[in-house]
């Protein structure tokens, strides 16, 4: 029995929706894993709008090592994990960092014992460019050096790389590919899915969105004086969909046996960097809306500057970034006018 079945596991959160709204469309049959903490149970629904197909839905926190043992067994004929499911504020971590060990890592560890006991045999591994720390190079490439951690979410998506990269040299027959992607932001086109955070919002463009219409009274700009040109901090941003459509595509490359060294990692952005204060002035002008915003003091965490150098994922893997930031302004816009109107 052919093995067609890919588990998502953070499914229903932001990135994780998109992506099994693009492997819906390319055919495959999914399954969602998701305790809820981060999204709502509404976002199998927004697929099913999107898609005409509803993936199944199994509540669990990934951490019941039982349950996940119990998902395998429910779902024989899954044949890839892209996973997801991770907490994901670097501030939250750095006060919590125990709560963000036990979580990011005993999930994964978790996956990969069924995995193994099960036999399925592909795993997509939602990292980060946090990996790289504050790089000495930029743009950063895959050969850049693995910097100590600036938070304690950092640090989690480097030890869970380790862990995959010795996992797979233990057990061959498990293959993995790690995607370091920069900061994935705006919505799908249909206004169905896009970005919706619990409580006060962590990453910029939802806080953006938030007080442009009225949620929030007013955004802090985290840092001015960083060695910028405007003085505010530089990232890589991705629009979500092109981000969704890489998963598709490394997932492909292992079902295929394309990976021959068993552990592979990209790093998945646009190639440029832009500030904060550029962000908020796309924002504006795309909107046509203001956004009242103010300056603090800089967040403990915080990486001054990074964005990507590409040309591995474009040439390997045959992917390219292809929205730009003002499409991303005006998806998220959409989207968040969608949630407050409840037209999502």
């Amino acid at each position: 029995m052919s093995k067609n079945q890919v588990l998502v596991t953070g499914g229903t959160g932001y990135i994780g929706s998109h992506t099994v709204v693009e492997l819906q469309n390319q055919g495959y049959e999914v399954i969602i894993v998701d305790d809820l903490s981060n999204s709502e149970i509404e976002v199998v629904d927004r697929i099913e709008k999107i898609t005409g197909k509803r993936p199944f839905f199994e509540e669990l926190d990934l951490v019941n090592e039982s349950g996940v043992e119990a998902l395998f067994k429910k779902y024989p004929n899954i044949g890839s994990v892209i996973h997801f499911a991770a907490f994901k504020a670097v501030g939250e971590s750095v006060k919590e960092p125990l709560k963000y060990y036990q979580n990011n890592i005993c999930s994964l560890i978790n996956l990969l014992n069924s995995m193994k006991k099960y036999k399925v045999e592909n795993m997509v591994f939602s990292s980060s460019c946090t990996v790289y720390g504050q790089p000495e190079d930029l743009p950063v490439t895959e050969s850049a050096k693995v910097q100590p951690a600036e938070s304690p979410y950092g640090n989690t998506k480097q030890i869970c790389e380790e862990i995959l990269r010795d996992t797979v040299k233990a057990f061959p027959e498990i293959k993995a590919i790690a995607l370091r992607y920069f900061n994935p932001v705006g919505a799908h086109s249909s206004a169905l899915i896009g970005e919706l955070p619990k409580g006060v919002p962590q990453n910029l463009v939802p806080f953006i969105t938030q007080t442009a219409i009225g949620l929030r009274d007013q955004l802090s700009v985290f840092g001015d004086n960083y060695n910028t040109p405007d003085g505010s901090a530089i990232r890589d941003y991705i629009h979500v969909v092109d981000l969704a459509k890489a998963h598709i595509i490394a997932a492909e490359r292992l079902l295929e046996n394309k990976n021959e060294e068993g552990y592979e990692f990209f790093n998945l952005g646009t190639g440029t960097g832009s500030s904060v204060l550029e962000v908020i002035n796309a924002f504006e002008k795309v909107n046509d809306i203001p956004v009242n915003y103010k300056i603090v003091d800089r967040r403990e965490g915080d990486v001054e500057q990074i964005w990507a150098d590409t040309t591995i994922a474009n040439e390997i893997l045959g992917w390219k970034a292809e929205s730009g930031i003002d499409e991303m302004m005006e998806s998220a816009w959409k989207w968040e006018q969608a949630i407050r109107k409840g037209n999502a």
